[in-house]
């Protein structure tokens, strides 16, 4: 009987880590499409719900061995809590968002960090409670349980849940779906758990029939969840890039994706701009390249009458929604390429009279690619002898916030040295026009000159861009602004500077705050919690690293990407057993880990630095795996060399998920965009030098 109870909590905890993970990303993807987020909700989010998780396996011992002792229904409990609160949160998430913030409207830091913290900490809390209280049953079943076995298990339930989502879920499932689905395998592994003990108790039943409403009927809710105030959801898809809705409202078509605009069949000006600013600059354009578009664009292009349009658009639905909805027409010239643009132009041997990028502002890591000094190099090779290139940034009233003047002074910089003409027009976007010859400013003359006829332009332009504000905008450019990079992408941290800037707020107290914790932290940490908190740190931080190295040298490849994630988590499950395993464990054991580890991170910055784009994806997943590899091969060897006691052990998990916590935290908001991939690289080095070093010196075995 102990056998058959030890195989089914092994598959509760497995079954919790599956429904976890699918959880997590899920939370990911509705703060991204809810609140517009970047990298930086992204780490606010890992970082609340690794530190929530972390401060749930504290409470998992403090709490068992006091108040709820062990036992197999109530670890059942525990499981279909867990299941229930999997769609409840996504359901709590996109309802209170529209009651908590006005609808529409950005969110600053603080108010995001507050809804993050009061949403998603209840839910990481109870899962990070989950994982060692379920070792404590398995310890009542079978005394000498090890700890390893519990990291196993959950391992290979986060490697099962990544890949479930990332390659399964996310195609055939809308949100709460995938919560649904979820959540019924953790259900179902409660039931066993109680079918052990006949189910005969009411409040068993009472607790399974509670569960399976609260995680089935939510999905017969889900568009009415997302239809919006005041008008009506007039389409919706879960897509790999986000999620796209057309509303509509008073005859007007907008499409969202990530809850941010991307185009309206209203926006006649935007139209006209996009296409004749670049175009009138051209004789006679004959190809032209469009990456991404704006409504109505095709429209305004063929009054130029060119040969050939290709329009690149990394998602078939998002192009699909356009068409659909008439907020971009087809014609006959036009070639649809479902690509990453960037991609694409690194493989394409055509030259085009003009490319016009419509891509939002470089907000994410993923945008910024498009704003490199790597980028508009690119660009201008695939340009012809008289070509133009076009692109436009968000405008400001009168007079810009230094983080909006640093972040035209760094993009007019970076196209500077790769265009020797760089025109840039004021009005509500900011217009760049770039070229290898003369521009000129007088577009409404140009188009004359070509008998084309505008509205907006012909009646507007002269009044809206004159002499004295075109003066302005150049004067208010710094040219000493450093130049922004791939390796080193200072738009990022500009667009950072620029988010707390909208909201007259600092982000000092916040970086304040958790520095004081992190201290306090380390100084409770023995040096075996010490080294886990540095793997856990180095993983992540290395994970990020490399998803973002790899974007910039092969661009946003969905499956390839999703591959990274999985090994990252793949690598902890035979670097665990092996561990396990092993018949011998010491200090040098564990500072021959950390120094491999402190290799494998040279041995990757170098090979990005020099190499770049000779790398290739298996580079990638044999970094991954074997970095991950590494780490988890340190939990058990610290839990050998320091005690597999429950407190030993409860503090080794706490560890790993506050150590992962500020790996997300800082790699995104700091080393990233302060230091780029070589610096980032350097301080993953550092840290696990100190853990070597600290391991080193220790003579403790507590």
């Amino acid at each position: 009987m102990r056998a058959k109870n030890d195989r089914v909590i092994n598959f509760v905890i497995l079954a919790t880590g599956v429904s976890s993970v699918v959880t997590q990303l899920l939370t990911i993807r509705e703060f991204l499409a809810l609140l517009a987020g970047n990298e930086f909700v992204i780490a606010l989010i890992f970082f609340i719900w690794l530190m929530a998780g972390g401060a749930g396996t504290l409470l998992a011992y403090r709490i068992t061995h006091r108040l709820f002792l062990p036992s197999i229904p109530r670890l059942a409990g525990v499981s279909l809590l867990a299941a229930a609160m999997s769609p409840a949160l996504l359901l709590t998430i996109r309802l209170l968002r529209d009651v908590v913030f006005v609808h529409g409207s950005e969110a600053g830091f603080y108010p995001t960090l507050l809804y993050t913290l009061v949403t998603v900490s209840p839910y990481s809390l109870l899962i990070g409670f989950a994982l060692p209280y379920s070792l404590f049953v398995l310890r009542r079943e079978s005394p000498g349980y090890t700890g390893t076995t519990v990291y196993i298990m959950d391992n290979i339930g986060d490697v099962a849940g990544g890949a479930l989502f990332s390659f399964v879920l996310l195609f055939i499932a809308t949100p709460l779906q995938s919560a649904c689905l979820a959540s019924l395998l953790l259900t179902a592994a409660a039931i066993l758990l109680l079918a052990g003990r006949g189910l005969k108790s009411t409040a068993a039943l009472i607790g399974i029939l509670i569960t399976l409403v609260v995680v089935l009927a939510p999905v017969w809710i889900e568009t009415r969840t997302l239809t919006p105030p005041g008008g009506d959801l007039a389409w919706y898809r879960e897509s790999r890039s986000g999620r796209i809705k057309v509303e509509h409202q008073a005859d007007q078509f907008t499409l969202f994706l990530d809850g941010v605009p991307v185009a309206s069949s209203s926006d006649r000006q935007g139209a006209e701009e996009a296409a004749h600013y670049p175009l009138s600059q051209v004789d006679e354009p004959e190809d032209v390249l469009i990456i991404a578009a704006e409504s109505g664009i095709m429209q305004e292009i063929d009054k130029h009458h060119p040969r050939r349009i290709d329009y690149v658009e990394i998602d078939p639905e998002v192009a699909g929604a356009m068409f659909r909805f008439n907020l971009l027409e087809k014609t006959d010239r036009m070639n649809v390429i479902h690509d990453d643009a960037r991609a694409f132009l690194s493989r394409s041997t055509r030259h085009y009279d003009a490319i016009i990028m419509c891509l939002p502002e470089p907000e994410t890591y993923q945008l910024n690619r498009f704003y490199t000094l790597s980028f508009f190099s690119l660009v201008r090779q695939r340009l012809t002898a008289k070509g133009v290139f076009s692109f436009s940034l968000q405008g400001f009233d009168n007079y810009p916030s230094e983080p909006d003047r640093q972040k035209l002074s760094t993009v007019y910089n970076t196209a500077a040295a790769s265009f020797p003409e760089v025109l840039v027009l004021p009005g509500e976007v900011i217009s760049f026009i770039c070229g290898p010859g003369p521009l000129t400013a007088d577009i409404p003359r140009r188009l004359r000159q070509k008998g084309i006829e505008t509205d907006y332009i012909a009646a507007y332009f002269d009044g809206n861009i004159t002499s004295e504000r075109t003066n302005y905008l150049k004067s208010i450019i710094d040219a000493d602004a450093p130049v922004n990079v791939d390796t080193r992408p200072r738009l990022m941290r500009l667009m950072f500077s620029r988010w707390f800037s909208l909201f007259a707020s600092s982000p000092a107290f916040f970086y304040a705050v958790t520095g004081l914790f992190l201290l306090v932290y380390w100084s409770r940490l023995s040096r075996g919690q010490f080294v886990l908190f540095s793997s856990g740190f180095a993983n992540m931080a290395s994970e990020i690293l490399a998803i973002f190295a790899f974007q910039i040298f092969f661009g946003y490849i969905y499956f390839q990407i999703g591959w990274i994630v999985t090994v990252f988590l793949a690598g902890l499950f035979p670097g665990a057993w092996l561990g396990g395993h092993a018949r011998y464990h010491s200090r040098q054991a564990v500072m021959l880990l950390d120094g491999l580890l402190v290799v494998l991170s040279g041995v990757f910055a170098a090979a990005v630095m020099i190499i770049g784009h000779g790398l290739s994806l298996p580079f990638f997943l044999a970094y991954g795996f074997v970095f991950s590899c590494l780490c988890g091969f340190q939990f058990p060897a610290i839990l050998k060399l320091f005690g597999d006691r429950d407190r030993q052990t409860t503090g080794a998990f706490s560890a790993d998920l506050i150590g992962a916590a500020f790996g997300a935290l800082i790699t995104s908001t700091l080393l990233i965009p302060y230091t780029g991939l070589g610096g980032t690289a350097l301080a993953i080095m550092g840290l696990k030098t100190a853990s070597m070093a600290m391991i080193g010196t220790s003579h403790d075995t507590h």
